[in-house]
């Protein structure tokens, strides 16, 4: 296996026996892993999931594979297309990180597995981990749409429902993550993540022959499937497999707009005066401490792009004008085509990240 390292502090780890952050600054961890590069021709004739790209993954030949990846491009206008994220197993992009997750943790073997989410997550590791024979239990708000408690449950998954905020949830599975013998299974926290997430990159990049879209619009909350772009672009880069970056447009709500605030200011990390928060449909971005996010505010710098923010009635009119398409999307998932439906700076590639059944259509208004 590769080894950790802490891109603030420079403290390294063996994953086989690290703490789940660097011990010395608590900062999340990156990894250790250098990718070789991928050929083109030599794709079709693969496994037709998200482990075809064999050469850039840390993990290899997995056993909890539910042949996720592999998700469809469509057309939406003339220069805007969509990427079909929610027909994944569990219905959401969550499934790209979370297999990589119960691999490593399925090697690992610890006597149980925890995580924390605002459903997706939680209902994918709980899928992968049922896959992997893995003891798992999961923290979600007590707010948490109906069916995805439901699919976290029917997956076999402990349920540990926390009242509060997404935040308060996150800090009761970091509390439970240092017991003896836990895994934590952060899609924030660990780098194998975005190891998953960035094989929607790769995907892009082969559906289109080779290149990439001048634009990549991702909706962010903890900025997981951002910094696995950011990842993916780089190391196509760096192989020669694509000449220039697109530029990479981040969303969030309005109402939960913590990062967008930091970039509009200029900060290179969250502002110190903490940014209004107000209730939102895109429940699965409502993040209002990320904390990856110097990583994420210097990936979008890097790659001349921008935050753009949704009112609640855009992300509304974006899931119905989707269903009128053909395409029921949760309403977290409609962000991107809420901020970006109208793109004519070059094409662009949004995310519809969940499916429409996690949380049913968005209500008139949120109280």
């Amino acid at each position: 296996m590769s080894s950790y390292n802490c891109p603030e502090c420079g403290t390294r780890s063996p994953v086989e026996t690290a703490n789940w952050r660097c011990p010395n600054c608590r900062s999340p961890w990156d990894l250790e892993f250098t990718p070789s590069a991928i050929s083109l021709k030599s794709l079709p004739a693969r496994v037709n999931s998200l482990w075809r790209y064999e050469e850039a993954l840390p993990l290899a030949a997995p056993a909890v594979s539910l042949g996720e990846g592999r998700t469809p491009l469509v057309a939406l206008t003339e220069t805007v297309s969509a990427k079909l994220d929610f027909l994944m197993p569990t219905l959401s992009f969550k499934d790209r990180g979370a297999v990589m997750l119960a691999e490593l943790a399925r090697r690992l073997a610890p006597r149980r597995v925890i995580a924390d989410s605002s459903g997706n997550a939680g209902t994918a590791i709980a899928a992968y981990g049922a896959r992997a024979g893995l003891d798992c239990t999961v923290y979600v708000p007590e707010d948490t749409s109906a069916k995805k408690v439901e699919q976290i449950r029917a997956h076999g998954a402990h349920l540990q429902l926390v009242p509060g905020d997404r935040e308060s949830t996150a800090q009761a599975a970091r509390a439970a993550a240092d017991e003896p013998g836990t895994f934590y299974a952060s899609h924030v926290y660990n780098p194998y993540f975005l190891h998953g997430t960035k094989t929607y990159v790769y995907e892009l990049w082969e559906d289109l022959g080779g290149t990439l879209p001048d634009a990549i619009v991702v909706p962010v909350g903890n900025g997981t499937l951002l910094l696995g772009a950011d990842l993916a672009i780089g190391e196509l880069q760096a192989h020669g497999l694509i000449s220039e970056r697109p530029a990479l447009i981040a969303v969030q709500a309005e109402a939960v707009s913590p990062l967008a605030a930091a970039f509009h200011a200029g900060a290179d990390t969250l502002l110190d005066e903490p940014t209004p928060l107000a209730p939102t449909l895109a429940e699965g971005i409502a993040i209002p401490r990320p904390p990856r996010a110097r990583q994420i505010l210097r990936a979008v710098r890097a790659s001349r792009g921008t935050f753009l923010t949704v009112t609640e009635d855009q992300i509304r009119a974006a899931q119905l004008d989707l269903a009128a398409r053909g395409l029921f999307v949760e309403s977290t998932g409609v962000a991107c085509w809420a901020a970006a439906g109208a793109w004519r700076e070059g094409t662009a590639v949004v995310p519809l990240c969940g499916a429409g059944l996690k949380t049913g259509l968005a209500p008139q208004s949120v109280q």
